[in-house]
């Protein structure tokens, strides 16, 4: 099975996790799509979904599955969501569609954290993937020179502004050994609006496609 083969298998393998009537969190990116693709076929037993993206909400929207927003729901079930890499305990690192912040605020609403990925994306040492960090560009500069001190090389993704109208750093050259310190420490640094590795709220569950087929992994 080729990646986009992967990608569809945990996609589908995902909607055993989505409780019929719910409202269910919906992440960012192209394995989420496939999700999407695949949620469209029970749209008629959910309520409908909180989207982390203009993308999803479009895709959703575009499939006939309500969108409510973030304000309307005080908890989720479930949240949905593909990661650029994942460890051996659920952290993650997530941004490469530079949907971070808002992944992070769909995923604090929600009980339960399931991650979809194919097999490529585990890792032992998260920081191979470039670590995406929105910031205020006010502060780019300022925010390059504190990951310089801490062995990190972070340059602006050029043409790209999120959802939330911030800019991107992507650093290269880490290994965060405590995900959960170093988004602590990173996420106080005047000018970051939400850093890219997610410890706090990491996976309780990954789908992992392989090509023996899906390995559902527990944290």
């Amino acid at each position: 099975m080729n990646q986009d083969d992967l990608k569809t298998l945990v996609g589908r393998a995902a909607l055993a996790y989505v409780p019929e009537g719910a409202i269910v969190g919906v992440g960012t990116g192209s394995t989420v799509d496939r999700f999407i693709d695949a949620l469209a076929g029970m749209k008629d037993r959910i309520r409908g979904a909180v989207s982390s993206s203009n993308r999803s909400t479009e895709r959703l929207r575009a499939l006939g599955i309500a969108v409510f927003d973030a304000a309307e729901v005080e908890r989720l079930p479930v949240y949905i969501d593909g990661a650029d890499e994942i460890d051996g305990r659920g952290h993650m690192i997530k941004g490469g569609g530079a949907a971070l912040t808002r992944e992070k605020i769909v995923a604090d609403l929600a009980e339960r954290f399931v991650c979809i990925a194919d097999a490529s994306k585990r890792v032992d040492v998260l920081g191979r993937f470039p670590l995406p960090v929105e910031v205020i560009p006010m502060a780019a500069a300022q925010l390059v020179r504190r990951f310089a001190a801490l062995g990190g090389t972070a340059t602006l993704r050029e043409g790209v502004v999120t959802d939330n109208g911030q800019a991107i750093l992507d650093v290269r050259g880490l290994a965060i050994t405590d995900p959960a310190g170093f988004e602590l420490e990173v996420n106080q640094w005047p000018g970051v609006v939400t850093v890219g590795v997610f410890a706090r709220h990491k996976a309780s569950v990954c789908l992992l496609g392989t090509p023996e087929g899906v390995q559902t992994l527990t944290y």
